[in-house]
């Protein structure tokens, strides 16, 4: 049996709060796969990049395979840097 990921829309306005709440939630319940689609997002602050870690945390705990679609260039360096891509999949 095949499952559909779980997919969310990253308000550019709410980034870190869309996360914490909504993104959290989503892996709680997701069975495999969560998709979020930064496309709207066109930069990410420390407290971004600190909710992004603890997603990734949650997800290894869970299973749960983040895939971080239409990240821009800018936000891939950043998570680069920060050593967070590699917790990370990455869709165009």
């Amino acid at each position: 049996m095949t499952t559909n990921p779980m997919c969310l829309k990253i308000d550019p306005e709410r980034v870190a709060l869309g996360l914490q709440q909504e993104a959290m939630e989503m892996v709680k319940s997701a069975e495999g796969e969560l998709v979020l689609d930064f496309s709207s997002v066109l930069r990410i602050d420390s407290n971004v990049a600190g909710a992004l870690e603890q997603l990734a945390g949650l997800a290894d705990n869970r299973s749960v395979k983040v895939v971080l679609r239409a990240v821009n260039a800018d936000i891939y360096k950043v998570l680069k840097l920060l050593q967070l891509a590699q917790r990370f999949s990455f869709r165009s």
